[in-house]
């Protein structure tokens, strides 16, 4: 298990495949926010077009 920032960074130590264990992180919100603003999934979505994708 391992945690990625949006920039596909490893955050913290990757835990390990021998053992179970719980891994706990703590995510820079300022900076999903800013990866956010500067990507702009939202403006660019179409949901009007999505309709013919999921018909049946």
């Amino acid at each position: 298990t391992y945690f990625v920032d949006p920039e596909a960074q490893f955050v913290g130590e990757v835990a390990s495949d021998k053992e179970t264990e719980l891994v706990v992180r703590d995510l820079d919100l300022a900076k999903l926010r800013e990866v956010r603003d500067r990507w702009q999934f939202y403006r660019d979505r179409r949901p009007d077009a999505y309709p013919p994708l999921t018909a049946p």
